[in-house]
């Protein structure tokens, strides 16, 4: 009877998490950014195509995309979130260029007053959602063209090999010429405009971007919502009160099963002699530590990495194992070994 409870507990725990993962799988899908067939600006000029953005993402995945910065927060953080980036730089060109042709000055040498005046404009021109659903056509303003070429620009000088950038690629630890044709930058910064996009634009008939405001950012809006807050604050009180509970149970019930009078006077094991199978497992072991080695040689050149951004004491090693082959390497031979040994 002991045992069909906890049974039926586990039963219940993992038919509730796979409803709730399995109806949220949905709507994440449902409710994804768009990706549009063509991008244009006002006057009709082509900057994109549908295709462009996905043949940028799978150039960002070839080069070991997730271990070289983030999208929307997913991936490695030595280098910035390409996509957070991008947004404030796009952002701080278009400000920028109002405030010269304006007032004559930069955004930063303006008082308060034509400050926010010009941040509710921006946000009024990032934040309004332009995606033609029936066309699959997004337009942007000549302005906002002006500053994806300019962001463009930046990531074509970092991902290829402008020396004024190479302190910076140093940096991010990105080895010079990450991407060396040419189209397959602007390939990939479609990608990065896009990512950008989702992250500042609202959804339909709604005030919050398809990543609920992510990344927050001041200059265009984006800030926490309430719901954000209040389910980040309510998941944490739970996990907290999930942990008392089980250790609460377990402090409680820790003596239940313990005899005294069963517990030999000398360990067992002591005597114990490896048999046949036992011996056969070695070669296991010896595998799994020969694993672990070799993760932690990687973990520690891909942390030097966040020091000395192409080289590890001096050896210019990003030559032969640049930081996101050797954290791939990292990350996946602690697969390896736990499943050798599980």
């Amino acid at each position: 009877m002991q045992y069909r409870k906890l049974w039926i507990g586990f039963a219940a725990v993992i038919i509730v998490s796979f409803s709730v993962l399995g109806y949220f799988g949905v709507e994440i899908y449902r409710e994804a950014p768009p990706v549009p067939e063509r991008v244009i600006t006002d006057d009709g000029v082509l900057l994109f195509t549908g295709q462009n953005i996905k043949d940028g993402q799978n150039v960002w995945q070839s080069m070991g995309g997730q271990q070289v910065g983030t999208i929307w927060g997913h991936g490695a953080y030595i280098a910035p979130d390409w996509s957070a980036d991008w947004l404030h730089r796009e952002a701080e060109f278009i400000v920028n260029q109002w405030a010269v042709r304006d007032f004559e000055r930069p955004f930063d040498e303006l008082d308060n007053e034509r400050q926010a005046m010009l941040q509710a404009r921006l946000q009024r021109e990032l934040r309004e959602n332009r995606y033609n659903p029936n066309t699959k056509t997004l337009t942007v303003s000549p302005l906002r063209a002006e500053a994806i070429a300019a962001a463009g620009a930046h990531y074509t000088s970092l991902f290829m090999n402008d020396p004024e950038l190479s302190d910076l690629r140093k940096a991010y630890a990105i080895p010079e010429n990450a991407i060396r044709d040419p189209e397959r930058m602007e390939w990939m910064n479609s990608f990065f405009f896009w990512a950008s996009w989702a992250a500042v634009t609202n959804r339909p008939n709604d005030t919050k971007t398809y990543t609920n405001n992510w990344p927050p950012d001041d200059l265009v809006g984006n800030r926490p919502t309430g719901w954000l807050l209040l389910w980040t604050g309510f998941s944490v009180i739970v996990l907290i009160a999930g942990i008392g509970v089980l250790a609460t149970y377990y402090a409680s019930h820790r003596d239940d099963d313990v005899n005294p009078t069963e517990i030999p006077d000398r360990d067992p094991l002591l005597g114990l002699k490896a048999t046949p199978s036992m011996k056969a497992t070695l070669k296991y072991f010896w595998i799994v530590t020969a694993l672990i080695l070799a993760q932690i040689g990687f973990g520690v050149i891909t942390v030097h990495y966040g020091v000395e951004g192409d080289g590890l004491y001096g050896i210019p090693l990003a030559e032969w194992l640049p930081y996101s082959i050797t954290r791939t390497w990292h990350v996946q031979l602690a697969i390896f070994w736990i499943a050798t040994s599980w």
